[in-house]
């Protein structure tokens, strides 16, 4: 991410090269009974399951923390796990908790989440993303390594999980499922964004083939299966829905995906309104602070911060025919 003075936005596009996600982040996990998990980092601090020691703090309008959201919910741990809630636009220093009273976060008292990293990491080099879990009692950031969160709510939280919550991770389907969510994620989930910030024509060139091969891919897969998986919804439907939810009022237009628009591939979006008439999905999508979001927050690409009036969110409410 190329710099900016401290109380401007940031820029996300570098001239001349392709985007490159940093995902390197604050890598400890939640156990039960901080014991060491089978998959995934283990040479991390580990930290405790316990019922109302973590706050999950996550943005509606950001698509990695809306995946939390949705996992918290479908697992039934809005009473385990409190959530935190920044709005949709930030600065280069943090998101903001400017849709509380007073501009401050009720449970953690900041402004700024960047003061729950600054607690634990006072020179915290990275950025200040969503999802994260803080701990309540010091107000110090535990982890924002947003993939081993909702994989850990599901493994590590069962013993609060409400009774009838879905399989997110069934063990037969595990390797299948980490290869479906590792393709899921490079060419779709970051994908997106791969168009959006590719710095030269080349980049984005390649980052759009990419794109829609993936998408057109999906349209295939799901075609003779409800879900992802095939049955019963798993975490890989919550990950690709998070970006099916803001292709069409986002991608299409503010990160020139245009090949088509998500409402003109059959299959996926009867996919995708299937999921958002899922309890525990649609609640979470907010289009107004999606597109404030992104078309607030990339100055580099929407220098006039003009927001969309459109794409009337009714329509995810028509029938989707997949039942």
């Amino acid at each position: 991410m190329a710099e900016a003075t401290q109380d401007q936005t940031p820029t996300y596009v570098e001239k001349g090269k392709a985007f490159d996600r940093d995902m390197n982040y604050i890598p400890d996990r939640i156990t039960k009974d901080g014991r060491t998990p089978e998959h995934g980092p283990t040479d991390v601090q580990l930290w405790p399951v316990e019922p109302g020691r973590y706050r999950l703090v996550a943005a509606k309008a950001c698509p990695w923390a809306n995946r939390s959201i949705i996992v918290r919910n479908l697992l039934g741990l809005e009473d385990v796990i409190s959530l935190g809630m920044p709005g949709p636009t930030h600065d280069r220093r943090s998101w903001t908790f400017d849709l509380d009273p007073g501009g401050r976060d009720p449970v953690l008292g900041i402004e700024r989440l960047q003061e729950a990293y600054f607690k634990r990491f006072p020179d915290y080099p990275r950025g200040i993303t969503v999802p994260a879990i803080v701990e309540e009692s010091t107000g110090q950031v535990v982890t924002n390594d947003f993939p081993w969160i909702t994989h850990d709510l599901f493994h590590e939280w069962r013993d609060f999980h409400k009774e009838g919550a879905p399989d997110l991770w069934p063990a037969h389907l595990r390797e299948e499922m980490d290869a479906v969510n590792k393709r899921v994620f490079t060419e779709v989930n970051n994908g997106v964004y791969r168009c959006g910030f590719a710095g030269s024509q080349e980049a984005y060139d390649a980052a759009y083939d990419r794109l829609f091969t993936a998408l057109d891919w999906l349209e295939e897969r799901l075609a003779d299966r409800r879900y992802l998986m095939g049955d019963a919804l798993t975490e890989a439907d919550v990950r690709l829905f998070t970006t099916l939810a803001r292709f069409d009022a986002v991608y299409h237009g503010h990160f020139k995906c245009n090949r088509n628009k998500l409402t003109e591939m059959p299959v996926l979006w009867g996919y995708a309104r299937d999921l958002y008439q899922t309890p525990g999905f649609g609640e979470t999508i907010d289009f107004d602070r999606i597109k404030a979001h992104y078309y607030v927050v990339h100055t580099d690409i929407n220098p006039s911060g003009i927001i969309p009036k459109g794409p009337e969110p009714e329509v995810w409410l028509q029938p989707h025919g997949r039942g």
